[in-house]
């Protein structure tokens, strides 16, 4: 019998890490179904952060909430709250940007001014609220660059233009923003809070948040969004040039400034979730996501992924691989796009192409011992 672990992260937009593991691990079975599967669908902060923990983690319970989500109205969304630890007694609170503030949340209807991070700083509340002693905030997949200002005014900060009145949300207000008052700031809890992001990106200049980010959240006018990053850097009293302070439209610096630490999302959901333990169990790896290319190798899943398997053999499923990917750290590839014919016809239904991919995996590598380590060395 061989042991495969199957941590992919989410296909964004088509399909998530825990549905993919899934349909992985349906296909595996179609032509091993005497093996044993190991389910530890991943995250690096994104779309699924919350998802991978519910799964992954014994005792994690879903926390509903209703919030406001990007286009201004109200959402459902939740947080999960993970179990007493030592070094959390009260349970630790995990709140992700992606099913609060999130840009598919928008359904194609983006707001590059007027979208905000007020939903996301309403569920840090919540959990805040119940009393967790530590958070851990996944903040990728944002729909705005508000130089989350959104986040702060949802935990009590009063954002001002220069008639003294309450700032619109969004880019549109940060625009006019001229004082940031933290009096009424909650402070984050006694534990700590941890910033989850795969994107070291500064909060501005070329590689900053507008620049990089803002063309695929509907902006226009850059410039004119990197300098209201600038004076929101100069508000909130934080290094523009940090690296993470551009994650989720400068969401990063503005939770930096308030006392969290950024860390490389990958690393931490692995760690949190026995990632380690799973891999030293296993025969074989698959991870994957839904596009793989050159910067996917660092702070990305399926790199982090690949540096734990080892000698083992892993693989690598993807929506589609680009031509410049480097993939020498996976034993085999698999693009849905080429088995499925078409990259549209790979989105319109992954999961059958993912059992698909499943399946073709198993038949190629599913009886190669690893070379050491894993249940059958």
């Amino acid at each position: 019998m061989t042991t495969v672990l199957l941590a992919p992260d989410g296909f964004k937009g088509s399909i998530t890490a825990v549905a993919a593991t899934a349909a992985l691990a349906a296909g595996w079975h179609d032509a091993r179904p005497g093996d044993l599967a190991l389910a530890r669908p991943m995250a690096d902060g994104g779309e699924g952060t919350l998802e991978a923990f519910l799964a992954a983690v014994p005792g994690a319970r879903r926390m509903p909430v209703r919030v406001t989500g990007p286009h201004g109205r109200e959402v459902a969304a939740s947080w999960a709250l993970l179990p007493p630890t030592a070094a959390a007694p009260r349970g630790t609170g995990v709140v992700d940007l992606a099913s609060t503030s999130g840009i598919e949340l928008l359904e194609g209807r983006l707001r590059p001014l007027d979208a905000d991070t007020r939903g996301f700083g309403q569920a840090i509340a919540a959990a805040l609220d119940h009393g967790v002693s530590r958070l851990i905030l996944g903040i990728g997949s944002s729909a705005s660059t508000d130089g989350g200002f959104g986040v702060l005014a949802a935990l009590g900060a009063r954002i001002t233009d220069a008639a003294g009145a309450d700032t619109a949300p969004g880019l549109r207000g940060l625009r006019t923003a001229v004082r940031l008052d933290r009096s009424g700031l909650r402070p984050p809890p006694a534990g700590g809070a941890v910033v989850l992001t795969d994107v070291r990106s500064p909060l501005i200049g070329p590689a900053g948040a507008a620049a990089v980010f803002g063309p695929q959240k509907g902006l226009l006018d850059l410039s004119a969004a990197d300098a209201a990053l600038a004076h929101a850097a100069v508000l909130l009293d934080t290094d523009p040039f940090a690296p993470g302070a551009g994650a989720a439209g400068g969401t990063g610096a503005a939770l930096r400034a308030w006392g969290a630490e950024l860390v490389p999302g990958a690393e931490v959901v692995a760690d949190l979730i026995g990632l380690a333990d799973a891999v030293a169990r296993a025969d074989v790896v698959i991870t994957g996501e839904g596009a793989f290319d050159a910067s996917s190798g660092a702070g990305k899943v399926p790199g982090r992924i690949a540096s734990l398997a080892g000698p083992r053999p892993v693989a690598l499923v993807a929506g589609r691989i680009a031509p410049d990917a480097d993939t020498s750290a996976f034993t085999t590839t698999i693009s849905l796009a080429d088995l499925a014919g078409s990259s549209a016809a790979a989105i319109a239904d992954p999961a059958r192409w993912l059992r698909a991919a499943g399946r073709a995996l198993a038949e190629r590598i599913g009886s190669l011992p690893p070379a050491t380590g894993g249940r059958n060395s």
